[in-house]
């Protein structure tokens, strides 16, 4: 199979890297994170310039038409630099709902100001007792004239402090958790209480009250579900190639420092028990790097199963090399590896939140056994 980039995703490839080396130096973040907004609007307009929030929409609302393998591309990027901005709330959630399932009229007075830069989605799906699970949902929906109004709660919305428009998972039928009555709907964030926090891995997110919030369908009201497995498929595979990027950074920084760092008057790297560390680090690593590249392939695919069966195993390995790398890495740096000022633990910390979402690797592993395996 041909795994080369096209010529347009070459270019891609090194607009959004030379974009992250220049402006996503460790410094820069940390003045990013440090700002009232917790990341640079700056960079957020910069984005907008090179076409990278219109990536996957289509040309008709001024997107360029990628697919997973250009979203692949920018994640990676991203990975490297532990960027800050709100792009894959914007774009992959939010912006993966407005693709599937939107009317015409929701497109069309959406995607283009998303693809601007003016317009910033979050999508509400978690609730305190769902866990892993995307069918418990308690929050409610019901019919308001020939609209919609929601009432509960939401938590862990990424980026929910600062989203114009919220995406929320509300049931309009049946029991906490059953598959069916489950819809999703498009509410104001100007109607909605929310409370911001910083988490451990500098991405902002928020607790999300709704109280008779004045809202609109998206898609079927009926069948929200499978609209929401689907885009977390898709954030799945986008997820693994930010985890790429976060641990091809974190294996280069512990071979260089074993190169220079001194001890018993030569580098530690020529020992030969740390080379052997290094090397398991690569080989883990590349391990995630061709899974990943399955689960890019199959994150478009139409037979919802099948798609889930290549997101679990990307998820299982993914989180296994992810670890084993980002322990690895503090622990041959030594003590300057747990230190805020050194950027190696930043990267672990983004690495294991990313482990945890949408269900860690063990909670994976599981549902790819009831499946029966990958194949």
């Amino acid at each position: 199979m041909d795994f080369e980039f096209s010529d347009e995703q070459r270019l891609l490839k090194d607009s959004v890297e030379r974009l992250i080396a220049d402006r996503y130096g460790f410094e820069s973040r940390k003045t990013y994170l440090a700002s009232a907004t917790g990341w640079s609007t700056d960079v957020w307009a910069q984005y907008a310039e090179l076409g990278l929030l219109g990536l996957p929409f289509a040309d008709e609302y001024g997107g360029f038409g990628g697919g997973p393998v250009e979203t692949m591309i920018v994640m990676e990027a991203f990975g490297r630099g532990l960027v800050l901005e709100p792009y894959f709330a914007t774009v992959i959630l939010g912006g993966g709902v407005l693709r599937h399932a939107a009317s015409a009229a929701q497109r069309s007075a959406l995607l283009p100001l998303v693809g601007a830069g003016k317009l910033k989605l979050a999508l509400a799906h978690v609730e305190r007792h769902s866990r892993y699970d995307l069918a418990h949902v308690t929050t409610n929906a019901r019919r308001d004239g020939d609209g919609w109004v929601i009432n509960g709660t939401k938590s862990v919305v990424l980026h929910g402090d600062c989203a114009d428009k919220i995406f929320v998972s509300a049931r309009i039928s049946g029991g906490s958790r059953d598959r069916g009555g489950i819809g999703i709907f498009l509410v104001n964030a100007a109607a909605v209480t929310r409370q911001g926090y910083l988490m451990q891995d500098g991405l902002r997110a928020a607790e999300i009250s709704f109280v008779n919030a004045p809202a609109e369908a998206v898609g079927d009201p009926e069948a929200g579900l499978a609209l929401l497995e689907r885009v977390t498929d898709e954030a799945l595979a986008a997820l693994a190639a930010e985890s790429i990027g976060i641990m091809t950074e974190m294996h280069e920084l512990t071979v260089e420092y074993l190169k220079t760092r001194q001890q018993f008057g030569r580098p530690i790297g020529q020992f030969q028990v740390l080379q052997h560390r290094s090397v398991d680090m690569f080989v883990a690593l590349e391990q995630a790097r061709s899974i990943t590249l399955y689960a890019t392939m199959m994150a478009s695919d139409d037979n919802a199963q099948e798609r889930a069966r290549a997101m679990a195993a990307t998820k299982t390995q993914v989180g296994k090399s992810g670890r084993h790398i980002g322990q690895e890495c503090v622990q041959l740096h030594g003590g300057i590896g747990m230190t805020a000022e050194y950027k190696a633990g930043h990267y672990f910390k983004r690495m294991t939140m990313i482990d945890k979402m949408y269900g860690d690797a063990d909670f994976h592993l599981a549902a790819l056994a009831r499946m029966g395996g990958i194949f």
